[in-house]
This record gives C-alpha cells, sequence and structure tokens, in this order.
C-alpha cells in the first residue's frame, strides 16, 4: 500500500514526452474505487490504491447510497418484502467496497495518515447509519411489511432478514421523538471517534514501550531463538549489541515465561498491564468513561435501563442475568483451583530457595517450570515441531476432511503486504468458494491479537454467487534469521482458531448481505470447535514435524502435553472469566458518569475475589475488545465454548471426521450465517439443548 497525505484531489499528473520534446496534457490519474477491478477473482488492487483515494471515495459511497435509500422511501409502490427490504439489502455497494479495504488497513496496516482519515470519516459514516435508519418514510415502508409478516409467503431467510432489519430500526432510534432522535445522531457522531482514538492510543503504547538489555547475564533462561530474535529487534531500532524486548506479545510472552531475572519481568509485565494508564496524550480512561456514558444515555433514550439490556436483548444470552448466571457457574470452580495452582507456584519458589511471594509477574515463569518438573514438557521442546507454513497445512487439512474443500496458493492476487499470502478456495466439486489471505507476523501499523475480517462477503446477486473474500490475521512468532518460524501451542490453537472463523465466512451460502452477521455469542462457535482437531494424531502426522529432522512429533511427546492440558487451567479460566465481569459491570452500570475507572475496576474485581497474583487478562485502559464490537459481549467466548464442547461431542459419539456430522455442522451452522435464529440452528444440528457439562470435563473442573 503506498503512502501518501489524506486529501480531495483524486488525479495525479504524468508529464509525456513526445518525439519533439513537447509535453503533452496532464493525464488524470483514476480513482481505483471507480472503477471495476479486473484482478483475479475482483481481490481489491491494494498497489493502485492510494491513501488519497480514500476520503473521494468515501464521499461518493456515502451520497450514492443516500441515493439509493430515499428511492427506496419514496417508492410510489406499495411496500413489499422485495420493494423495500430487498431492495434496502442491495445497496451500498460502493460503500461495501470502500470499507472493505480501507478498515482492513486501519486494523492490519494502518499508519498516521490512515488514522486521521478515519477519524474524518466515522462521523460522517455514523450520520449516513443515522439518516436511513431515522427515515419516517422507510421506517414506515419497513414497519408495514413487518406487521403483514404472517401474511407473507417468505421462508425463514427472508422472515429473519425482516425481524433483525425491523429491529435494527427500532434500536437506531426510528421511534423516538426528534428532539430524542437529534441527542442521539450526537452521541452516535461521538461514540464513532472515540472508539478509533481508544485503539490508536492502545497501539501508540503498545509500540512505544522498549526493554534494551545490555549486560547478557540479564538474558539466564531465554530460549536461543528468543536472544537471537531480540538481537535482530535491537539491531533494527538502532541499538546493535543490545537485546529489544517489547510488550508485543510474541516478544513479552517468552519472556515473562523463560526469564530468570525477575526484576526484568516485573518492569515488562508492569509496562504491559498500565499501556493507557499513565496521564498522558495515550491515556484511555476519561476515553473510556465518556464511552460508557454515552452507550448508557443511549441506552435509556431507547427504554433500556443499561447498556448490556440493550445489546443482550438480540443475544442467545438475552439478559445480563444470564450472562452472570453462566459466568458464576465457571467463576467458583476456576477460582478454586487457581488458588491450588497459586499454592503449588508458591512451593516452587521456596523450593528455589527464596523467600517472596508470588506475584502476577512470576506466575507464567514458575508455572512453566511447574510443567517441566510434573509433565516433563518444556514448550521450547515442543515448538521445533510446530513450524507455522506446516501448521496452516494441517488447519487446511482439517478443514478438507471435514468438507471436502481444497486451498491453492496464488502468487498472482495483490495482498497490501508483501507478508500477505493468498490461497484460492474451492469446494469438493471443483467450484470456487472464496479467496482466503493470511497476515501472520506482528508490525508497528498492524493492531494487536488475532482476527479474521471479510473484505467482501457473499451473498447472490441478480441469480449470480458472489462469492467472499477472507483475511485471519495474526501476531505470530516471527522466523528467526534464516530458520523457519516456530510457533507456541498457544499459538497453533489460535491459528486453528481464526480458521474456523475464515470458514464461516468461506462457506457462507445466504442470499442477502444483512444475512452475512452472526449474532456476537454465537459466532465462536465455529472458530473454537475447530481447536478440537489439532492435537489429535492423525492430523498432527501431517504438520508437527520436526523443523530440522521431519520426524513426526513421538506419541510419548503428544501424551505428555495432553496430560499437562488441565494444568494451569485455573489461572487461565480466571484471567478471562474476570475480564468478562469487568466488561458487564461497566456496562451495567446506569449512569457510568463521573466513576473513577481504576477505583471502580478494583471495587469489581474484589467483588469477585480476585487473587492478586493474578491480573484481569485486560484492565480497562486498553480493553479494546468493549469498545469496540465485544461491548457487554465479551462473555461470547465462554458461552460459545459451552457450545463447541458440547458440538464436539457430536464428533466424538461418531468419529473425528464423520461426513453425516461434518455435513451437518456446514449446513446449519456454516452456511446459514445469520439467515436463522442461532437457537434453532444449533438445535437442527445437535437434536438437543447444549450441555455445560463437556466443557467442565474439559477444563478439569469435574
Amino acid at each position: 500500500m503506498k503512502k501518501s497525505v489524506a486529501i480531495s484531489v483524486v488525479f495525479s499528473v504524468v508529464l509525456l514526452s513526445g518525439c519533439g520534446g513537447e509535453s503533452e496534457a496532464p493525464a488524470v490519474r483514476e480513482n481505483p474505487f471507480f472503477v471495476e477491478w479486473t484482478t483475479p477473482f475482483g481481490v481489491p488492487p491494494f498497489g493502485d490504491i492510494q491513501n488519497e483515494d480514500f476520503l473521494p471515495a468515501f464521499e461518493s459511497a456515502i451520497a450514492e447510497e443516500r441515493a439509493e435509500v430515499e428511492a427506496i422511501a419514496a417508492n410510489p409502490d406499495p411496500p413489499t418484502f422485495d420493494n423495500t427490504l430487498g431492495a434496502l439489502d442491495a445497496t451500498g455497494a460502493l460503500m461495501s467496497k470502500v470499507n472493505g479495504v480501507f478498515y482492513t488497513l486501519v486494523g492490519a496496516e494502518t499508519n498516521d495518515d490512515i488514522q486521521a482519515i478515519a477519524k474524518e470519516v466515522a462521523p460522517k459514516t455514523s450520520n449516513l447509519r443515522d439518516d436511513i435508519l431515522m427515515n419516517p418514510q422507510l421506517f414506515a415502508r419497513v414497519k408495514a411489511v413487518h406487521e403483514q409478516r404472517d401474511e407473507l409467503d417468505l421462508d425463514a431467510e427472508q422472515r429473519h432478514l425482516l425481524q433483525e432489519t425491523y429491529l435494527d430500526f427500532v434500536s437506531g432510534g426510528a421511534e423516538l421523538s426528534a428532539e430524542d432522535q437529534a441527542r442521539m445522531r450526537e452521541i452516535n457522531t461521538r461514540l464513532s471517534t472515540l472508539g478509533l482514538t481508544f485503539g490508536d492510543n492502545v497501539l501508540a503504547e503498545t509500540n512505544r514501550f522498549q526493554l534494551f538489555i545490555e549486560d547478557e547475564e540479564d538474558l539466564a533462561g531465554l530460549p536461543p531463538d528468543v536472544v537471537e530474535g531480540a538481537a535482530i529487534a535491537a539491531q533494527k531500532a538502532g541499538q546493535e549489541g543490545k537485546w529489544l524486548f517489547t510488550t508485543h506479545r510474541p516478544s513479552i510472552y517468552p519472556f515473562l515465561q523463560n526469564a530468570e531475572n525477575r526484576e526484568l519481568r516485573e518492569q515488562l509485565f508492569t509496562a504491559y498491564i498500565t499501556r493507557g494508564d499513565h496521564g498522558d496524550e495515550y491515556d484511555n480512561k476519561a476515553i473510556l468513561s465518556e464511552i460508557l456514558t454515552l452507550r448508557a444515555e443511549r441506552a435509556k433514550l431507547l427504554g433500556y435501563p443499561t447498556h448490556a439490556d440493550f445489546i443482550l436483548e438480540r443475544r442467545m444470552a438475552k439478559t445480563p442475568e444470564a450472562v452472570y448466571e453462566l459466568l458464576d457457574d465457571l467463576w467458583y470452580p476456576s477460582l478454586g483451583v487457581a488458588r491450588e495452582e497459586a499454592a503449588t507456584l508458591q512451593a516452587a519458589i521456596e523450593e528455589d530457595g527464596f523467600d517472596f511471594k508470588l506475584e502476577p509477574w512470576d506466575w507464567r515463569y514458575y508455572a512453566e517450570k511447574v510443567r517441566r518438573a510434573r509433565y516433563d514438557v518444556d514448550e521450547q521442546e515442543i515448538r521445533p515441531y510446530f513450524m507455522i507454513d506446516n501448521v496452516i497445512d494441517g488447519a487446511f487439512y482439517v478443514a478438507n476432511r471435514l468438507y471436502g474443500i481444497e486451498f491453492t496458493e496464488r502468487f498472482d492476487i495483490p495482498t497490501y503486504n508483501p507478508e500477505v499470502r493468498t490461497f484460492e478456495v474451492t469446494d469438493a466439486d471443483g467450484s470456487h468458494l472464496g479467496v482466503f489471505m493470511t497476515d501472520y507476523y506482528p508490525r508497528p501499523g498492524k493492531r494487536g491479537g488475532a482476527w479474521s475480517r471479510r473484505i467482501r462477503g457473499q451473498w447472490v446477486e441478480d441469480g449470480q454467487q458472489v462469492r467472499p473474500i477472507v483475511l485471519n490475521v495474526g501476531n505470530f512468532s516471527r522466523p528467526v534469521g534464516d530458520a523457519p518460524a516456530l510457533i507456541s501451542l498457544e499459538e497453533v490453537h489460535t491459528l486453528f482458531h481464526e480458521l474456523g472463523h475464515g470458514l464461516q465466512a468461506l462457506l457462507s451460502d445466504v442470499r442477502y448481505r444483512g444475512s452475512a452477521g452472526v449474532t456476537r455469542d454465537f459466532v465462536e462457535l465455529p472458530s473454537q470447535i475447530m481447536e478440537n482437531w489439532l492435537l489429535e494424531p492423525e492430523v498432527l502426522a501431517v504438520y508437527a514435524k520436526h523443523c530440522e529432522t521431519g520426524d513426526v512429533i513421538p506419541v510419548e511427546l503428544v501424551a505428555k502435553i495432553r496430560a499437562a492440558e488441565k494444568f494451569n487451567q485455573g489461572f487461565t479460566s480466571v484471567e478471562y472469566l474476570a475480564a468478562c465481569y469487568l466488561d458487564m459491570d461497566w456496562h451495567t452500570l446506569e449512569d457510568p458518569a463521573g466513576v473513577d475507572v481504576t477505583e471502580f475496576e478494583k471495587a469489581s474485581m474484589d467483588k469477585i475475589g480476585l487473587i492478586p497474583e493474578i491480573v484481569v487478562r485486560y484492565r480497562s485502559p486498553y480493553f479494546s475488545h468493549i469498545t469496540g464490537g465485544y461491548s457487554a459481549g465479551y462473555y461470547s467466548y465462554i458461552w460459545s465454548e459451552v457450545l463447541d464442547a458440547d458440538a464436539f461431542q457430536a464428533f466424538k459419539e461418531t468419529s473425528l471426521f464423520d461426513q453425516e456430522t461434518a455435513l451437518a455442522f456446514r449446513t446449519n451452522i456454516l452456511e446459514t450465517g445469520g439467515s436463522e435464529d442461532p437457537e434453532e440452528l444449533y438445535l437442527r444440528f445437535r437434536g438437543q439443548p447444549p450441555s455445560v457439562e463437556p466443557l467442565l470435563q474439559r477444563k478439569g473442573f469435574k
């Protein structure tokens, strides 16, 4: 992606010399968003797109979509599903085209210009959405179709789209007074930029902390590849002869697990958990407070006591009480196990001849020591079997065995960064399913974590399938020197997990664009169930091969990994569940205005009895999930984990790659997207409601 200053000019001048040396007239450069893309499968021509193209494209997209919507609202014909709901679903083609490219870059390849454009565009697109949802003529048409829904000959997808669209209008303020609508517009506009600023600050904080080590003795305990990687990082930072560690996960986690220097562990850990909490230009506490306050006010405008009530009404959970009930069912067993683990780690400290109390920056270090001693499992012994290219092949193998699909790497498809790999995905009959892209290494312009997004979705247009372009992003361990990239077992889980999201997008088979969205607490089922296959012997034989010898991971080592699976589950569950409680506690506040962020967070954690040796997975100033799409929704992972543990039982009851079960999962879960009620879809697949028992057994709590 070419970097240039964001301006509204859409052309560039090219001077061409003729034979006589005279210059021809300036040639107009056409904005790539205004022409048809002739690339393979219509993938965005990333190399042709400049930052200066985005603002004009967004302006045109907003005008185009507004005109399309106004035409539907002004239609003199009586409202029908096709001329209202179907027509509305088909609007915004240019907007989808621009959004697909731009927000890919916002997450994975951002810079100052991109961030500035995002802040300029966000209020404009927010206003467009408000204009649509608060259009009285348009809502009258939608409402008229909704009121006669029982008399209409609609299929399941059409009924669901009608219901969800109607609810979108209601929750978007269509039934509010003019005064309340005006206030809701102000709230939405402000929220559109606050979330971006919060995320930009987290990225800036993650990038700016650097721990340079000068004394080689301070590297004691660190594996050779970690040391070499830190030396290369320091060299790139202009500090040759030193070693650089940062708060990016591939850097901090190996350090916390292996570094013997306790003072440096504390320094790096503290830098990680205080991101956005330094009282400077990147401090996020005031931003978070304003986000929470505005959300609470908006919920009240719409007739809900809290933001959580507003959000959850359209989720599987339905109510805050149901979420808290699930969290409580898991919290107390998890906390009991975590206390036992803490005692074990404290004993390990004393066995080492120390008398200090276990602290959060000690946990991963001593957990790794105990794991090695108890199960004879060493992360560095495992890692050579997980070359990232092989792991990708293993994940593709599972998808192939389950659904018959093939991934073929292509080298003629444009990408936004040379590190991005592209694959054409075909079905068992050879038909094209979509394009799959991977971007797996950390960069300064990429936000943390891992995610899957649709650069282009799937729908049917004029009777023809529009197939998706899907991107999976990670921040996995980079290759060191000439060696292949070796990733941790946790990163293997993440790669399989994100492919599950990708499969739902690639296998989508709906007619309407609006049917693609999956409710937040159902969307993690396809991703989390994929993790169940990664340690199966048949799958390991495909991808878990030693980077030097090519030998498949020994059965004895796999047995040790399996034996150690339940180890440290108390810590993992408590760290995660604490963040779920924090999210829910924030969003069940009726009036968050003026609440001290630090004090509230402490009170929230004290209320559930979080032990001091564990810090909540995401502290409020860098809890990006809840300032984005997971507000009152971070519980979704554990909600879906109940589903995935129960769903995998269906395979355990038959066979690992049972084709009848796989087909049922594909047709009822993956292909359907958000075209029907998720509870009905799950019942259709499983034949019974989900049980929490398989999850409790998996975690060793029963």
